[in-house]
């Protein structure tokens, strides 16, 4: 009983100071309560990114009894405080996500092939895209009479072997190998797996020919499809692509050069069709309406001009959308632009942050997988990095008209575009570092002149060569679309021949690259001088991204393409790997350089079946062994080495008696693990799936014997 006031006197310190605190994070919110509504598309994304992170249904059940835990905990908080109503609303958002999501994969999803094998098909094709720059057609197709196949295959069938009458609702027969839609091929890699599952696709591969035709389509090429072949006739050189891709949304026909001289100089945006190009559209049917209806007295007199333009905008816009594919930035630029033409209409100013959120939760609800895709992810981060800093009432002031003579005008509106360049792509540099392991530096600079290029030279010509073409005169429009799409690559790929283009960075993990989201909403989402708080975060990620040791060795999950870091740079196993091959493991390696050959190493010993190779890092000498074929090689000798080796690397299944002094890597652990990166500075080894992963993309094959 001695000490019954002291502690008394403590617990009545606490529960004071806890009040205290409570008041202080109620007035807090009370001074950004406009902001508060913004964060409910955030709480859903929680959920939907949750059931990615998380391997399996028990964890996934967990989560959600977790949050709705949570929203209990919140009821708990005094009533009618705006924090217990953010905690409550917050948690049960977290959990509708996950469960959204969940319910999605279950119900829609198409399980993948569970291994490759050859198959004698016949197919009733649903869609055919063209790709020339790869000399490709991509049709998907139902199997018919195959139950063993999933439901939607996706084939690459080349031009050469393309049969009359290929089109919606023909029947064609074929042999291919057909594949499980391929996993990333390293740690960080590009997930097709993911996206083929939420599309529906189970399989894909390679028609080998000859392919028959045994019923011809009688449906008429959709109108994208007609398009695309019409602009691609009229437009030659590499500057029919663009030109296809800024009318249709179908970048098949873009070169690969080009795309990536657009990717490096940060004019990717330019090419999927999203804000700039519905916008500019809508405005250009506004502004069309108004000046027409204006002609008229009675009309300007007596009609709802606005109600009017903003119907035929939106009209036009939803047109656009459709014929474009409805891809992710499409659709959320639609949404968006009918709010803000709603918000004019009723007189209302709609470009706000509340209009950004409104946009990604019907987004998120009908698509939930688009979360983890660079696409929604870029989109609404570039448009809400905008939306903010237009919404800054320094930024506001500065960039307000005011009158003032032609120069500084000029350079007025030069200073607001260089701003919004800069902010954009300061935003996007962590999200680009975590999907593409490189971010653009220029792309602001760059900007200045392709963005008002695009949108007022580009997009009108191209806009009136096919209103000529209704009259047989759009040639002359279609020879301006040319030279101005000439000098938009012509700026593309000088930017991108710069050694200052872009970033690169090993990559990154998913805890930095969380924390830096979350530290980059706290800064545009909030008003207050509490926002600056969330550079802590966001400088942490970016930092430790680039101060992190890149991997020394990267193995696909296939086993057969391996990348080692040595003194000379990036070195490869099989020295004739694709294209594709090389950019995959050089930017997982946070590499700008071309890759080696490892047989050509001073280090290294190889025969046509092995390749041994000495490295030094982390203060040791490690000794590495491949394989580099399928050729039976002599227990013996074979064991000898495999002893003598720290890590032996394969793609075949490897006897017990291969027992390396570290690590031995062969089928059967890439078959559990996926790719790797290891790193032989701190002894880490990242592989693209976790132990106990049940995402319902994942194939897995049964056991399989094989001989060395």
């Amino acid at each position: 009983m001695a000490f019954e006031p002291r502690q008394t006197s403590l617990g009545g310190k606490a529960a004071a100071s806890a009040k205290a605190t409570l008041a202080r994070v109620e007035a807090w919110l009370e001074a950004e309560r406009e902001q508060i509504g913004l964060w409910a598309p955030i709480g859903l994304s929680a959920g939907i990114a949750a059931w990615f992170i998380l391997p399996h249904a028990m964890t996934w059940l967990a989560f959600c009894c977790g949050a709705l835990g949570i929203a209990c905990a919140g009821a708990m908080l005094p009533p009618g405080g705006r924090l217990r109503r953010m905690i409550v609303a917050g948690a049960i958002l977290a959990c509708m996500g996950c469960l959204l999501v969940w319910g999605k994969a279950t119900l829609l999803g198409q399980p993948p092939l569970a291994r490759a094998r050859f198959v004698q098909m016949t197919g009733e094709v649903l869609s055919v895209q063209r790709v020339p720059a790869q000399g490709i057609v991509r049709v998907r197709l139902r199997p018919v009479d195959a139950p063993a196949l999933p439901a939607l295959v996706r084939v690459n069938i080349a031009d050469a072997d393309m049969p009359r009458g290929l089109g919606e609702g023909a029947l064609i027969r074929f042999r291919v190998r057909l594949m499980p839609p391929a996993p990333p091929s390293v740690p960080g890699g590009y997930d097709f797996a993911a996206r083929a599952y939420f599309q529906g696709i189970g399989a894909t591969g390679k028609a080998l020919k000859p392919v028959e035709m045994l019923r011809p389509s009688t449906v008429a090429p959709p109108l994208r499809a007609r398009l695309f072949g019409h602009i691609l006739d009229k437009v030659d050189g590499p500057a029919e692509g663009i030109a296809a891709a800024l009318a249709t949304g179908d970048q098949g026909a873009i070169a690969e050069a080009d795309a990536e001289a657009m990717r490096r100089s940060g004019l990717a945006h330019l090419l999927s069709i999203s804000g700039l190009h519905v916008t500019a559209l809508i405005g250009a049917v506004i502004f069309l309406l108004m000046r027409t209806m204006a002609l008229s007295q009675r009309a300007a007199l007596h009609w709802p001009l606005m109600l009017i333009a903003a119907a035929g905008g939106a009209l036009a816009g939803i047109g656009y959308t459709w014929l474009t594919g409805a891809e992710v930035p499409t659709l959320r630029s639609c949404i968006a632009a009918l709010l803000v033409l709603g918000g004019l209409a009723m007189g209302r100013d709609a470009i706000t942050l509340r209009l950004v959120a409104a946009g990604a939760l019907l987004v998120l609800f009908f698509w939930p997988e688009a979360l983890t895709g660079p696409s929604f992810q870029m989109s609404f981060a570039a448009v809400t990095a905008l939306v903010a800093l237009a919404e800054h009432p320094r930024f506001r002031a500065f960039a307000a008209a005011r009158d003032e003579g032609v120069i500084g005008r000029f350079g007025r509106v030069l200073a607001v575009t260089l701003a919004t360049g800069i902010a954009v792509e300061l935003v996007l540099m962590p999200i680009a570092l975590f999907h593409f392991h490189k971010a653009g530096v220029l792309g602001a600079f760059a900007n200045l002149v392709a963005i008002p290029l695009t949108t007022f030279v580009v997009m009108p010509l191209e806009a009136l060569a096919l209103l000529l073409d209704v009259v047989g005169l759009g040639a002359p429009a279609w020879w301006l679309t040319q030279q101005a799409l000439n000098l938009l690559l012509l700026l593309a790929h000088g930017v991108a021949a710069s050694p200052m283009a872009t970033l690169l960075a090993p990559t990154m993990g998913m805890p930095l690259f969380g924390i830096t989201v979350v530290g980059l909403l706290w800064c545009l989402l909030w008003r207050t001088g509490w926002r600056w708080l969330g550079l802590v975060p966001v400088l942490t990620g970016i930092v430790a991204t680039f101060l992190a040791s890149p991997p020394d060795i990267l193995v696909t999950a296939d086993g057969r393409h391996v990348a080692v870091r040595t003194s000379r740079g990036m070195a490869i196993l099989r020295d004739r790997a694709g294209d594709y091959v090389r950019d995959v493991l050089s930017e997982s390696a946070g590499y700008d350089g071309a890759l080696t050959a490892i047989a050509q190493l001073p280090d290294a010993r190889c025969s046509t079946d092995l390749c041994a190779l000495r490295l030094k890092e982390g203060g040791r000498s490690w000794n590495l062994l491949f394989t580099r074929s399928n050729v039976l090689i002599g227990r013996r000798d074979f064991a000898r080495d495999c002893a003598a080796a720290d890590i032996v690397i394969s793609d075949r299944g490897l006897p017990r008696w291969c027992r390396p002094r570290w690590l031995k890597i062969d089928r059967r652990l890439l078959s559990r693990t996926g790719g790797l990166s290891i790193s032989l500075k701190t002894g880490e080894v990242h592989t693209v799936h976790g132990a106990g992963d049940a995402h319902p993309w994942i194939a897995r094959p049964g056991p399989r014997r094989t001989q060395l």
